[in-house]
């Protein structure tokens, strides 16, 4: 199949699909969301997209009726349907169907709705740099979890197509923060400088694979805020997310930034990219 779409069982291209009215992913957003990329049909860094997606159903009160195993065993089905060997493989869960009210079932009622979409995307050349513009961080304080509510994700990402940039960093009082859909991280003196892990950010998983690289390479790590005008100094600009991995940043708000480091960025890719065709490889 050229693109497959999955909805509580259901399955065909993306375009046939239906979803009922009633979900309340359409009127609230109420749901939560994961996505990774495949090569050679094989899912990268599942489990850790797993260990989110799951963390983020308790956090919610989702009550999903299928397991990680069962998950992760209609995904590795799915993925290998569409004729594509790289594509981009994307989950969702809502809490389900009901008319419109702002308060919903609880004690383990209301049974919520899987979605899941395929689609042929190769992930982003590493040598493509990007260029980024800036903007206040308007969100609540809800980041640290994936949920569908992308309004202001939405905005910054069409700013950044309005000004022929490719993501736009965005920064809350003072404070880097993220990008539309993506992590922001820096080098500067050697060290890889990366925001904390808080209710500001969503613990991207190529930001973990970032800071697993690091350690591997013996390069230092600071998980630590961090300010625009440190941004616009560093060394290197690095966004990162499953489909970028590790991406050189060489313009901020239509200045050049960065590029002072190449050869400490160049060891950062190779180790990704070498992990990512060596955990997706049909040898594997």
């Amino acid at each position: 199949m050229k693109n497959l779409g999955y909805y509580n069982g259901e399955i065909g291209l993306i375009e046939d699909m239906k979803v009922p009215m009633t979900d309340r992913g359409l009127y609230f957003g109420d749901g939560i969301y994961d996505a990774a990329y495949s090569r050679n049909h094989i899912i990268y860094a599942l489990e850790e997209h797993l260990t989110r997606f799951y963390g983020n159903l308790r956090r919610l009160d989702l009550n999903l009726d299928m397991g990680r195993d069962e998950l992760r065993t209609l995904l590795c089905e799915l993925v290998r349907k569409v004729d594509d060997g790289e594509q981009f493989v994307y989950w969702q869960a809502t809490r389900g169907c009901a008319l419109r009210e702002h308060a919903y079932p609880e004690n383990g009622e209301g049974r919520a709705n899987l979605m899941i979409m395929l689609r042929p995307v190769k992930i982003r050349d590493r040598h493509n740099a990007m260029r980024l513009v800036s903007t206040e961080d308007k969100r609540y304080l809800y980041c640290d979890i994936k949920t569908l509510s992308l309004l202001p994700s939405v905005l910054t990402a069409q700013r950044a197509k309005a000004a022929g940039a490719d993501e736009c960093v965005m920064h809350r009082d003072g404070r880097v923060t993220e990008c539309s859909h993506s992590n922001i991280s820096m080098l500067k003196d050697g060290v890889f400088i990366t925001p904390p892990a808080d209710c500001y950010i969503l613990p991207g998983v190529g930001r973990a694979h970032l800071l697993t690289a690091c350690h591997a390479l013996g390069i230092p790590t600071e998980e630590r805020p961090f300010t625009m005008e440190e941004l616009r100094n560093a060394d290197e600009l690095i966004v990162s997310s499953a489909g970028l991995l590790c991406c050189q940043a060489i313009e901020l708000d239509g200045v050049p930034v960065g590029q002072k480091a190449p050869a400490l960025l160049t060891r950062l890719q190779d180790h990704l990219f070498g992990d990512w065709f060596e955990k997706t490889s049909l040898t594997v």
